[in-house]
C-alpha cells in the first residue's frame, strides 16, 4: 500500500518549474543554455522598496503578524482597488498569502466540494487544474482557439455551466497567451453569469500592468451586480519585480475572506513580516517606473513577434498584455530533428529545441491546448536575439 494520498495523485508537477530547473541543470552542466520558460521579470526590485524591507528589519518588524497580512498592507491594499479600479472594499475583505498562487489555492481548498466544478478557459496557467484536483473537486476545461483570440466566449461558457458549477477562473492578461478580455468581452460574459448566480469568479489580475498599445485594462468586480460574487486576486510579483518575496492578495465576500484565514491559520500562517512591510511601499510609493518596465517589455514583444512570424512553419499571435507569447509550431509536427527523432507533439518539440539547441520553452499541452508552445521574453533582447536566432535554425534543421 502506498503511503502517498490519493489526491496527490491525481495531480502533477509545474511543468514551467520542471522546464526552468532542467534549463538549470543543463547550464551547471557547462551546456548553453537560454531559458525562455520561467515567468519572472528580469528586471530588479526597485530601491524604494528594497530599503523599505531594510528599514522593517532594523525596526525589529520580525515577528509574527496577522495571519492573513498586516493592517498596514490591508489599508494600503483597498487604496490601490480605489485608485486603480475604482473598486471599494475594507480591510476584513482582503486576504494577504505568500503569492498570487497561494492565495488561490487556499481560496479553493476553503470553498470547493467533491462534485463541485471549476470552468477554466483553456489555455490556462498550469496551477489551476491541479489546485482543484487537489481539493477534490472537477476542472471543467474549456477550450479557446487561436481563431478566437484564446479568450473565453459567453456562448461557450453558457454551454459549459451545470448546477454544479461553483467557480469560474478568469486571467487577463493571461498567462500563457498574453490575451486580455477588453471591458464589452468581460460585460459579455457577466450577462451569463448574471442569469447563473450560483457561478462564483476567481479574477487572476496578476498581469495587470503589464498592456500594451493602450489597451485599457478592466476586471469583472467592476461590474455591480455581480461584484459580490467575485474574488479578485493580485499580487506584487510582476507589477513591482518581486516575486520571490512572495505576496499575492485578493479581495472578496467577508465570508470567503475568513475562510482563506482560517486554512491559513492550520497552514502557513501568516506571510513574512518583512516582505508585506515592502510590498505597503511598493502598493502606496512611487508607480512612474511601471509604464516604463512595460514599454520595454512592449519592445521585446514586437521583436519576438516578428521574428517568429518569419520562420517558415511558425505562427504567432501579437498579444495586449503579460510577457508572453504562444506560438502555433502544428505544421512542424510529424517532421524529424537532426538526430533523427521524430517530432510527434509539442512535448517532443519543446524537448528537441532545448537538448539539440538550447532553447527552454514550455510544451503548449501544459497549458491545456496542444499544438503550441509558451515563450516567455521577460529576459534581455541580447537573450531573446540568441533565442530567436536558434530557434529559426532549430524549426530548419526539421525534415
Amino acid at each position: 500500500m502506498s503511503i502517498i494520498s490519493d489526491s496527490l495523485k491525481r495531480i502533477k508537477p509545474s511543468p514551467t518549474i520542471a522546464v526552468t530547473q532542467k534549463a538549470k541543470e543543463l547550464k551547471a552542466a557547462g551546456k548553453d543554455v537560454i531559458g525562455l520558460g520561467a515567468g519572472e521579470p528580469d528586471f530588479d526590485t526597485p530601491d524604494n522598496i528594497k530599503k523599505a524591507a531594510i528599514d522593517a528589519i532594523k525596526a525589529g518588524d520580525t515577528k509574527y503578524t496577522a495571519v492573513d497580512g498586516t493592517k498596514d498592507l490591508k489599508e494600503a491594499i483597498v487604496k490601490k482597488f480605489k485608485r486603480e479600479n475604482n473598486l471599494n472594499y475594507t480591510t476584513d475583505q482582503i486576504t494577504v498569502g505568500a503569492g498570487g498562487k497561494h492565495v488561490i489555492y487556499n481560496l479553493m481548498m476553503a470553498t470547493l466540494n467533491k462534485g463541485d466544478e471549476v470552468i477554466i478557459p483553456a489555455p490556462y496557467w498550469v496551477s489551476y487544474p491541479d489546485i482543484v484536483l487537489l481539493a477534490g473537486a472537477n476542472p471543467i476545461v474549456i477550450e479557446c482557439s487561436e481563431e478566437q483570440g484564446f479568450k473565453l466566449s459567453a456562448k461557450d461558457l453558457e454551454a459549459k455551466i451545470t448546477n454544479n458549477t461553483k467557480w469560474l477562473i478568469l486571467n487577463s492578461p493571461s498567462n500563457p497567451t498574453g490575451a486580455c478580455y477588453t471591458e464589452l468581452e468581460i460585460k459579455n460574459l457577466s450577462q451569463v453569469l448574471k442569469r447563473n448566480p450560483h457561478v462564483n469568479i476567481l479574477s487572476d489580475d496578476i498581469y495587470e500592468h503589464v498592456t500594451y498599445d493602450n489597451f485599457k485594462f478592466f476586471t469583472i468586480a467592476q461590474i455591480p451586480e455581480i461584484k459580490n460574487k467575485v474574488v479578485t486576486m493580485n499580487g506584487v510579483s510582476k507589477s513591482y519585480a518581486m516575486t520571490g518575496w512572495r505576496i499575492g492578495y485578493a479581495a472578496g465576500d467577508k465570508e470567503i475572506i475568513k475562510a482563506i484565514a482560517k486554512i491559513q491559520s492550520q497552514s502557513t500562517t501568516n506571510p513574512s513580516s518583512i516582505s508585506q512591510a515592502a510590498a505597503v511601499e511598493a502598493l502606496n510609493g512611487k508607480q512612474d517606473f511601471i509604464p516604463i518596465r512595460a514599454k520595454a517589455f512592449q519592445e521585446r514583444r514586437d521583436f519576438v513577434v516578428n521574428s517568429l512570424n518569419a520562420i517558415d512553419g511558425i505562427s504567432c499571435l501579437r498579444p495586449d498584455g503579460a510577457f508572453y507569447v504562444f506560438p502555433n509550431c502544428k505544421k512542424l509536427i510529424g517532421k524529424k530533428d537532426k538526430e533523427g527523432k521524430k517530432i510527434q507533439n509539442d512535448t517532443d518539440f519543446v524537448q528537441s529545441l532545448l537538448e539539440n539547441f538550447g532553447i527552454a520553452v514550455v510544451q503548449g499541452s501544459a497549458f491545456g491546448l496542444e499544438g503550441f508552445f509558451r515563450i516567455s521574453y521577460a529576459t534581455s533582447m541580447e537573450n531573446l536575439e540568441k533565442a530567436m536566432n536558434k530557434i529559426k535554425e532549430f524549426c530548419e534543421s526539421l525534415n
